[in-house]
């Protein structure tokens, strides 16, 4: 036939399918499918059709498609085995067992002696009987917590810690169904009434993992009761008119002056959770655009408040910073340049319209919306800051004789000496102003404002020990009069505040860092304003730390280029010998006994647009250097940094989560994960251990994430389940072949531990593969650790699967040496794995066991199972196994047997 006839005809169409199917081209397979699907007018060949589609779609791993198709092919012929084992499966993998079992069981009725269908039925029988004790162990656990969170007898940490752990079961398919038919809505409606936070705010999460994901749920809890309860498809995030409608009042009330300061806070709040996307990965950013479009002006009226002044909206301490804040993430959100400029486009028409109106009230708004952008998109800050006369009406203000007006100005002179070239423009034209407002202003809002500009300016060069703005010991004076104010408990709270954003740009100077850590009282003092409702301090905090613990990233110039900039006269970077390891370890000390782990969590805990990813980031960062040293870590955990770690590895910058996911495996490696993550939170860390299986990330923290998620694969089933479910298994088993021998041997330690599950003995089951070849390949090798590791496995999976055991000779040729090897070895743990491995395949095959009796082994495990000096109990009674059933299968006689003339002595 031409190729257009056969695009035409069903059958040649259906004959290509397969051929392709057996070719191995899946896709291939079912666009010839799919079309013959189209062009069939037979109802029969459409079944088969639908039948074999279904086949490509269970290969393609596209579960809810096979489903689909195989239920079609048995709405045409109920009688299609083919098409109901193929349901069958796709239901097993949907996790549909009971219809699975039907199916099944309908399967190996039509035809008993099919062995693939009994196995089917056998592994749902196991997995209905599983999810059975998982769901009444789920029920226990749910039963617990209500029991306790209705108690009123009992201590509020309980209550608080079983809250908790309903948020992470509900997070779980079997937890979110358990806690829902266990009246458990009634429950959390209780619990919002509670007068602790922290129990409200456990309990608003829970309702967040029963809705996410499960619409029915979702209808149900808002009143749309439906009888289907069962999983269905993810409410789809496309923007509703509803959604709209609520966006469009929240941009309402930005300027209106009926609504109060925190009321406006917690708008913008939402605005930050709702309107951006969740992921940058969904193309559509058509919400963002209509925000900015409807919304983006009276952003910049609260932007452009000057509280001082009677016109413009009551605001709090927090407005600025929160409205920073969203106009960051909406400007993060837009795709393209076009986009982009239409957002600097509408920023600068509205600054312009205030900058050039008459009188000065306009102008303090522009330069007050000026100083908003520089905090949040500061690239639109920057455009508008070199508008015509911005920056000269700046300098201008600061020498103003009002004290509003020279607040303004010296906050925007802060903003804007972010980068080293505005630096150097400011000092060298607004130093001399901003000490003069220092030396002289008798009001402690302009004189702290001022020392902070001050610190900025002489922070410039950065960690650069060579490029200082400001001479030799000006910023240790700064630092000092900063230390100070924070000190002094009788200034307002935002005066103090400043003085901490001052000694974030400080302690980029390693002298700064020592002092700071010296004055006991100061790191006090920050770590209660970190604790304090003022959220806009959490940043400065953040990168203090972050400075002080010098958890930055730094990259080390190539020696050779090094001396060729020197040889070119080009500036070299260089590092304060301050900040060399044995300073930052003792700098990591005094912090830890000041108390800086428990502000951490309680900066983790802040709902606040204040709390951004870069604020996270810094926290992240500040934790993994303060678990650096192993014998901190528990004081780490002790004082509840374990906890805080969790959500900083979910909700961080990329850089962040890996940093927070690192720090939780250091902490999972050097103690017990059931003590220092307790309950349900264990479950959590699986995850965030698992993204760090990347080539995106450093060996160090592939390494220790495969020795973290080897504790934690030793601990129970349904621990190891939800490594599987992470994906996790195909991702170690390729760290087994990393040329780093700590990788590869952590690696197949990890996998040592994950062969007591079931699911991961089937992958070495599997034909085609060198699964077992590469254990018994490592078994041989000089490393002591890799070889322990393999051995393990090896020892095992031929206990639990013994059909492996055949299987071993046809690895490699030198099996036996290997085995031998183990039985020789000095090292008694690989010793006792060898003669483990041994003893089970002897059990498995008596042909396998004259093989090994034929060999050196017999001599070997005959002095072995004699014991003695250096020969562990178990390793000689487990060789005595092994030649007892020897005897059993008359492969070698006992001495009675000799003497008898029945055999030879052993």
């Amino acid at each position: 036939m031409s190729a257009s006839e056969i695009e035409k005809d069903p059958a040649a169409l259906k004959e290509e399918g397969n051929a392709l199917f057996k070719a191995g081209d899946i896709q291939g397979a079912v666009c010839c499918y799919t079309k013959a699907i189209k062009r069939s007018d037979s109802q029969a060949e459409r079944a088969v059709l639908y039948r074999n589609r279904s086949a490509c779609y269970l290969k393609q791993e596209e579960y809810s498609k096979a489903e689909s198709d195989a239920s079609k092919a048995l709405d045409t012929d109920p009688g299609d085995v083919k098409a109901r084992f193929r349901r069958a499966q796709a239901f097993q993998k949907l996790c549909r067992l009971d219809q699975a079992f039907l199916d099944a069981q309908r399967c190996a009725q039509v035809e008993p002696k099919n062995k693939t269908f009994q196995d089917l039925l056998r592994q749902l029988g196991a997995q209905i009987q599983q999810k059975s004790v998982q769901l009444n162990s789920t029920d226990a656990r749910v039963q617990q917590m209500f029991s306790l969170l209705l108690d009123a007898s009992a201590n509020d940490s309980d209550r608080q810690k079983a809250a908790q752990n309903l948020v992470v079961l509900s997070r779980e398919d079997a937890g979110a169904e358990q806690i829902f038919r266990n009246d458990g809505v009634k429950l959390i409606q209780k619990l919002l009434q509670s007068k602790q936070e922290e129990v409200v705010l456990s309990a608003l999460r829970t309702l967040v993992g029963l809705c996410t994901g499960h619409q029915s749920r979702a209808l149900f809890l808002t009143g749309m009761h439906t009888c289907d309860l069962g999983k269905d498809e993810a409410i789809l995030p496309e923007p509703s008119k509803e959604l709209r409608s609520m966006l469009r009042h929240l941009m309402e009330m930005m300027p209106a002056s009926n609504v109060s300061g925190p009321g406006r806070d917690s708008a913008i709040n939402l605005l930050v959770k709702q309107v951006p996307r969740k992921s940058l990965k969904n193309p559509d950013n058509s919400l963002t655009l209509w925000v900015i479009d409807q919304g983006l002006k009276k952003f910049l009226e609260v932007a452009g408040t000057v509280p001082e002044l009677s016109e413009g909206p009551p605001l709090t301490d927090n407005s600025h910073m929160s409205c920073s804040v969203l106009l960051s993430k909406l400007y993060d959100d837009l795709k393209s340049d076009a986009e982009r400029d239409n957002f600097n486009k509408l920023c600068e028409e509205y600054v312009q319209q205030h900058f050039s109106r008459h009188g000065l009230d306009g102008k303090l708004r522009a330069i007050q919306t000026v100083s908003v952008l520089l905090q949040g998109p500061s690239d639109v800050g920057n455009r508008t800051l070199e508008m015509s006369g911005m920056m000269d009406a700046v300098i201008a203000l600061c020498a103003s004789e009002d004290v509003t007006h020279q607040q303004v100005a010296v906050e925007t002179v802060i903003h804007a000496a972010g980068k080293a070239k505005r630096a150097s423009f400011i000092t060298a034209n607004g130093v001399a102003l901003l000490k003069d407002l220092y030396k002289k202003s008798e009001n402690d809002r302009i004189r702290v404002r001022a020392l902070v500009g001050l610190c900025k300016l002489g922070s410039a060069g950065g960690t650069d020990f060579s490029m200082k703005q400001f001479a030799e010991g000006s910023t240790l004076k700064l630092a000092k009069q900063c230390r100070k104010w924070l000190c002094n408990e009788s200034l307002p709270q935002t005066s103090r505040r400043w003085s901490v954003e001052g000694l974030a740009y400080l302690t980029f100077d390693a002298d700064v860092k020592e002092d700071l850590v010296e004055d006991k009282n100061a790191l006090l003092a920050m770590f209660e304003l970190a604790k304090s409702e003022d959220k806009t301090v959490l940043f400065a905090v953040g990168s203090t730390l972050v400075n002080c613990t010098n958890s930055y990233e730094v990259e080390k110039p190539d020696p050779q280029m090094v001396e060729l900039a020197k040889y070119a006269k080009q500036h070299v970077p260089e590092e304060h010998p301050k900040d060399a390891p044995s300073y930052v370890e003792k700098r990591l000390g005094k912090l830890l006994e000041s108390g800086v782990v428990s502000a951490l969590v309680c900066m983790v805990k802040q709902e606040s647009p204040a709390l951004t990813e870069a604020c996270r980031d810094c926290i992240a960062r500040v934790f993994l250097a303060l678990v650096e040293r192993q014998e901190d870590r528990g004081t780490v955990v002790a004082q509840g940094g374990g906890k805080a770690l969790i959500p900083l590895a979910f909700d961080n910058t990329d850089l962040g989560k890996i940093k927070a996911a690192q720090a939780l495996a250091k902490i999972t490696i050097t103690s017990n994960p059931q003590i220092a993550f307790p309950g349900e939170r264990i479950y959590e860390m699986v995850r965030p251990l698992v993204s760090l299986l990347s080539l995106e990330c450093t060996l160090l923290q592939n390494f220790e994430a495969l020795m973290a998620l080897t504790n934690l694969a030793g601990i129970s089933e349904r621990i190891r389940q939800k490594i599987i479910k992470e994906k996790a298994v195909p991702k170690i088993e390729g760290y087994m072949f990393e040329e780093h021998g700590l990788v590869r041997a952590s690696a197949t330690e990890c996998m040592c531990n994950l062969v007591l599950s079931t699911e991961v003995q089937k992958l070495y089951l599997a034909t085609g593969n060198d699964r077992l070849k590469l254990l018994v390949l490592y078994s041989g090798e000089e490393d002591e650790r890799l070889r322990k590791a393999a051995a393990g496995t090896l020892a095992m999976l031929t206990a639990e699967q013994p059909e492996l055991c055949a299987r071993i000779p046809g690895t490699t040729t030198h099996w036996l040496e290997i085995i031998q090897s183990l039985l020789l070895c000095e090292i008694s743990d690989l010793r006792h794995r060898g003669v483990v491995i041994v003893h089970n395949m002897m059990q498995a095959e008596k042909s396998l066991a004259e093989t090994i009796m034929e060999s050196e082994a017999l001599e070997i495990l005959s002095v072995l199972a004699k014991g003695g000096e250096g020969t562990p109990e178990p390793v000689s009674k487990t060789a005595q196994n092994c030649l007892d059933q020897a005897v059993e299968y008359s492969i070698i006689m006992t001495r009675e047997g000799r003497e008898k003339g029945k055999g030879t002595e052993p």
